[in-house]
């Protein structure tokens, strides 16, 4: 009987959690860059600062996927191509960045 009354107040704190509506999230855009995870946040902490990149939360996906607040991709852009890493292509979707 006790295990019942344990169980049922966890599934009640668990309901009571509930995800972001969509409109409340961030929206993400997705970048394709030619270098490798160290290089390109040394290149957004170096030529954007620490501001823009806690702002654009930059997030690798896959490989060389790069997830980034869309606010901030102009910034992302400029700094990964001062510091010499070309970005192939941004998408809003992966599917869209993979095609």
């Amino acid at each position: 009987m006790l295990k019942n009354l344990e169980e049922k107040k966890l599934n009640m704190k668990r309901k009571k959690e509930k995800s972001l509506k969509p409109s409340m999230r961030e929206n993400k855009r997705y970048l394709l860059v030619e270098a490798g995870k160290e290089e390109v946040e040394k290149a957004i902490l170096d030529y954007v600062g620490i501001l823009s990149y806690s702002k654009a939360a930059p997030v690798f996906i896959s490989g060389n996927v790069l997830a980034v607040n869309r606010s901030e991709v102009d910034k992302i852009k400029a700094g990964l191509l001062l510091a010499g890493i070309s970005v192939k292509r941004v998408s809003g979707t992966l599917k869209g960045l993979r095609r």
